[in-house]
């Protein structure tokens, strides 16, 4: 049988009972036979693996490989996913820094498999961090099959403080959070900004996201997700908003106002 994580409702009353009992459900997930064999499989045969196209061509491997990124879906892009990990990450014109989705450029780095690079799977605390991080990530998706808002959720706790935390401009933390489909999601709609916003101009984009964080949060400032406090409120934030417009979708303007102030 596959874990199903227990998520009694969803919302933030949701949302607390998940961070309250994430450890003992995230042991369970982890410690099941399913993924103890995933995992067992991925550590006793990277070592062996000296080339991105060895990698991709063992499926197991390469599913707990991107997993660890939030990649999953791109266990079938073979010839792509080699190209990105044959490329490195070194070079501007390698494939992970024209995508604006910096887990490409992650994965690449992750493994050292580009031009000049020694390939990092010989690294028993290297890879046993990718096996722990798919981990993560299976758990996530487990946990998105029930309650998709509360798997971004999830993914943001550590993601933000990622973005928060890495070396380069402002700018460019804004960039790859925006690049990242589930962080940008969630700004989106803890920041009230419509489904059209996506067709804006890149930097009016930007601009927007700006002035509506400073609105939100007081900065424009991406480095004050490095506070879990930070993180936290975003997050309530998003889950409130999302509560309400599924509320909103489904019950008359008028009976969500009196749920709002405690009358339904």
């Amino acid at each position: 049988m596959t874990f199903q994580p227990a998520i009694p409702t969803g919302g933030l009353v949701g949302w607390r009972f998940l961070q309250r009992t994430y450890e003992a459900q995230f042991h369970s997930h982890s410690t099941s036979p399913v993924q103890g064999r995933e995992t067992k499989y991925f550590l006793d045969n990277i070592s062996n693996v000296r080339s991105a196209e060895e990698l991709v061509s063992d499926r197991r491997l390469l599913q707990v490989a991107l997993g660890a990124f939030g990649l999953e879906q791109d266990v079938g892009n073979r010839f792509f996913i080699q190209k990105i990990l044959s490329d490195g990450a070194r070079a501007d014109d390698a494939l992970a820094n024209r995508l604006a989705d910096s887990r490409y450029r992650d994965l690449a780095n992750a493994f050292g498999f580009g031009p000049g690079e020694v390939p990092r799977t010989t690294s028993a605390v290297d890879m046993q961090k990718i096996a722990a991080d798919n981990l993560v990530t299976r758990f996530e998706i487990s946990v998105g099959e029930q309650n998709e808002s509360m798997r971004i959720a999830l993914y943001a706790q550590h993601a933000l403080s990622d973005i928060a935390n890495q070396s380069g401009s402002e700018n460019r933390k804004w960039f790859d959070l925006m690049g990242s489909p589930p962080l940008r999601k969630m700004m989106e709609t803890a920041l009230g900004l419509p489904s059209a916003f996506a067709q804006l101009d890149i930097d009016k984009q930007l601009e927007e996201f700006k002035d509506r964080l400073q609105r939100v949060t007081g900065s424009t400032d991406l480095s004050q997700f490095s506070d879990a406090a930070a993180v936290e409120k975003l997050t309530d934030t998003y889950l409130a908003r999302k509560q309400i417009a599924q509320m909103q979708s489904a019950i008359s303007p008028a009976q969500t106002a009196l749920i709002l102030l405690g009358g339904g």
